[in-house]
């Protein structure tokens, strides 16, 4: 089969991991040691894991969270979360067509007592607000069990290879989410009374206010005198023709696949979705070799930081804001992707559909937040606060801020001498939390002599690394506030480059006269690799937003430590486009050439509940008779009731109810599963996962007695 794994990574290093065997349909292949099944047959070109049992439907992975069970296979006779499980050396591996069969099992189960294990504060979630809110706690001594369902602490931060924004001082910006992670983590496990449980799922609250844990396949249950949640957000979907084809899934899978597993998905992507999630996943996708045909965007303009917009812009990536997509195409797999301009009323508008060529659509469009646990304990009486995504959808930087006033609080509330939460640390959160401000028209400076930094930043975010860095403090930001634009001050400037290199937009560019004021030195942050730009090299350089200013060729490239494992590209350029210039051209505009418009399909055969294959039409004919209560839809087509415990389809079913004119006031919400996620129910016995049975020994019947001389 054909190998799609990343051998190269202008970011993340790629290590030499030993390869163990194991089999697909009985075909022999390879797989990276400890790498999940999912990762394994991705990286051997398999992307449907099997079919749905109610149509037929081509299944693969969706979420590659352990959230749903799109990506179900067979693994030694047994269905599992292909996403969760790794491979293990000889594990034999069969697509799930249909219904699982239990297999025949010799023996009966080991059964273990249940242990209970008391903490002051039990952390949901080891992510940038669960580790930083454990350090609190292990600071104040408070007696702390941080539990997370990943092999290693960090959530997303592990998955994200960019430099973050806001301040150094509050959220180590300028500073790339993997790295962010490994800090917190080295700091958190210095403190003895803080442990850490992974490979372990929070199951429930139960009423008596104990919290059911699945440790490695070990049933535990927890008692905690507070309950603090950072278990952060989950994707939401988008319905549409084509929706649960292999192929479509979320950022977060894509990035797990891409920035933690090495593997290349997809060769041709298109992004739904410009919020910051969206802009940043293409831009991942492009450092991994992978071309990106496009990106739409239904609002007018694209909601996440114009810094990152502006950096794909730059980059050869078409943006069609005001534009949503019609359907993904394809039988078994996603073979392309078709778009249309909405009006005011967000209707496709006839005439403007546009199709692109792919084989992947990720669907970014927004997050809601893993609050379930939280509004369990407060229904049964435990203490219990929220914080990160859990508490509101923010970055990453204002998650990690949070969980540290969080933390705080909770040590005060268990009688720690901690003292009052900072009030300039609310004052940092809400800021970080900020959704970008007013932009501005870019300003370019009149002079041409000496040497200065150009910001080609035009939008009000919280950021301000350039100010720190910059040893002669000749960068500031207007009024003194980090949601302020950064201007350069003075003649101090003695071009040192640490601006451009710590900047996360890649948004700042050095220009220099000094020795030619005709033909200035410009130069440029570079995130891509080494081996793809060179001294002599012809480049397209480009303004900020995209527009093409010339060709040039590359004086020198450098990778100072400054810039962390990105490059500082050195052209020479004429002095009437040098202060304009941006960035470089990755992906030429050929790669999402496409052909002429199509028309647009049914919206009725839509799959609004993807795990029972329910289809909007099903749910309008209910909806316009009269049903008002979404457990009676649940009831009748079992829409809610698949696996993933309707964790995807809510939304989309209200979305529905809207459509039909029906106000959510008057709509009853589906009741929560007593459990979040599925647990063998051989745990709540003291059954091990994955511990061999004890073997039946057969009785001897009295003959058999008889005949040996008894």
């Amino acid at each position: 089969m054909a190998d799609h794994r990343i051998r190269e990574h202008p970011i993340l290093a790629v290590p030499e991991v030993p390869l163990v065997p194991f089999t697909w349909r009985g075909e022999a292949l390879q797989a990276r040691e400890g790498e999940t099944i999912a990762s394994a047959l991705f990286a051997n070109g398999v992307r449907t894991f099997g079919h749905h049992h109610k149509d037929g439907a081509p299944q693969g992975i969706f979420c590659a969270n352990g959230q749903c069970a799109q990506c179900t296979v067979i693994a030694d006779g047994l269905p599992v979360k292909s996403c969760m499980v790794p491979v293990r050396e000889g594990m034999a591996v069969q697509p799930l067509d249909g219904l699982p069969v239990l297999p025949d099992v010799n023996g009966h189960p080991r059964t273990h007592p249940i242990e209970t294990v008391d903490v002051e504060c039990l952390v949901i979630g080891g992510g940038p607000a669960g580790l930083t809110a454990a350090i609190e706690l292990g600071k104040a001594g408070v007696r702390t069990l941080v539990v997370d369902d990943k092999h290693r602490l960090g959530g997303k931060l592990v998955l994200q290879t960019h430099k973050f924004f806001g301040s150094i001082e509050a959220c180590h910006a300028g500073t790339r989410g993997i790295d962010i992670a490994t800090k917190l983590e080295r700091e958190v496990r210095g403190f003895e009374h803080v442990r850490i449980w992974l490979n372990s799922t929070v199951l429930a609250v139960f009423s008596d206010r104990r919290v059911g844990v699945l440790r490695e396949g070990q049933y535990f249950i927890v008692r905690p005198d507070v309950l603090l949640v950072a278990a952060g957000a989950r994707e939401k979907s988008l319905v549409f023709p084509g929706n649960t084809l292999p192929g479509v899934y979320g950022a977060g899978a894509f990035q797990t696949l891409v920035n933690r597993d090495l593997v290349r998905p997809t060769g041709r992507l298109f992004v739904i979705g410009g919020g910051n999630v969206g802009l940043i996943a293409a831009y991942h996708a492009l450092q991994a070799g992978i071309s990106v045909v496009g990106l739409c965007e239904a609002l007018p303009e694209c909601g996440g930081y114009k810094v990152h917009k502006d950096k794909l812009a730059r980059m050869g990536v078409p943006i069609y804001t005001s534009h949503t997509i019609l359907r993904a195409e394809g039988r078994e797999e996603v073979t392309g992707a078709v778009i249309a301009q909405v009006d005011r009323n967000w209707k496709p508008i006839p005439g403007t559909e546009k199709r692109f060529e792919c084989d992947t659509v990720l669907v970014a469009v927004g997050l809601d937040p893993v609050d379930e646990f939280l509004k369990k304990a407060q229904e049964f009486g435990l203490p219990a606060v929220a914080a990160g995504d859990s508490e509101e959808i923010a970055e990453a930087s204002a998650a990690m801020f949070t969980g540290r006033i969080r933390g705080l609080e909770v040590a005060r509330r268990l009688g720690r001498d901690v003292g009052e939460v900072p009030p300039e640390w609310h004052r940092t959160a809400e800021v970080l939390k900020s959704r970008p401000g007013m932009t501005i028209t870019e300003g370019l400076p009149g002079t041409r002599e000496g040497v200065f930094p150009i910001f080609h930043c035009s939008q009000e975010i919280p950021c301000n690394p350039c100010t720190s860095i910059c040893p002669n403090h000749s960068i500031v930001i207007a009024g003194d506030d980090v949601m302020g634009l950064p201007e350069f001050v003075g003649n101090a400037c003695d071009g040192c480059e640490k601006c451009v290199a710590i900047c996360p937009g890649l948004a700042v560019t050095l220009v220099d006269y000094r020795k030619d004021a005709a033909q200035p030195t410009v130069i440029i942050p570079y995130e891509f690799s080494a081996k793809s730009i060179k001294k002599g090299d012809v480049v397209t350089v480009l303004d900020s937003e995209g527009a093409v200013l010339g060709n040039l060729e590359v004086s020198r490239v450098r990778a100072p430590r400054d810039a962390d494992r990105a490059l500082l590209v050195r052209v020479a350029a004429p002095a009437e486009i040098a202060p304009r210039i941006a960035g470089i051209r990755v992906q030429e505009p050929w790669e999402a050439a496409r052909p002429e418009a199509i028309e647009r399909p049914v919206e009725d055969d839509e799959i609004v509940c993807r795990c029972e294959r329910v289809t909007a039409r099903e749910l309008r004919q209910l909806i316009r008779s009269g049903i008002r209560d979404m457990n009676h839809l649940k009831a009748i087509t079992r829409c809610g009731m698949g696996a993933c415990g309707g964790k995807t389809c809510p939304n989309l079913i209200k979305r529905l109810f809207r459509e039909e004119g029906v106000p959510l006031e008057q709509v009853a919400d589906l009741t929560r599963r007593p459990l979040f996620m599925e647990v063998p129910l051989g745990a709540f016995a003291g059954v091990v996962a994955g511990e061999a049975p004890i073997q039946d020994v057969p009785r001897r019947h009295a003959t058999d007695a008889h005949e040996g001389g008894m």
